[in-house]
């Protein structure tokens, strides 16, 4: 599990965007690139390579689910 003090600090590789906690993913919140990294044994997966790019309606859902701007 991500610490909060972790996730404070972490942000998006690509866009310095903040990110959420969403399962075992971190979802950037800059609505371009909307962007998933995954987490494996508690380690997250920090490269933009290796990211996937939601949609636009399920990172939408993503955002107002965790209260965040869309």
């Amino acid at each position: 599990m991500i610490s909060k003090d972790l996730l404070e600090i972490l942000c998006c590789p690509e866009t310095k965007a903040d990110l959420v906690l969403e399962g075992d993913t971190l979802i950037s919140t800059d609505k371009k690139t909307r962007r998933k990294y995954r987490i494996e044994d508690d380690i997250p997966i920090m490269l933009i390579e290796e990211s996937e790019q939601l949609s636009l309606e399920e990172w939408t859902g993503i955002m107002k689910k965790h209260n965040k701007p869309f």
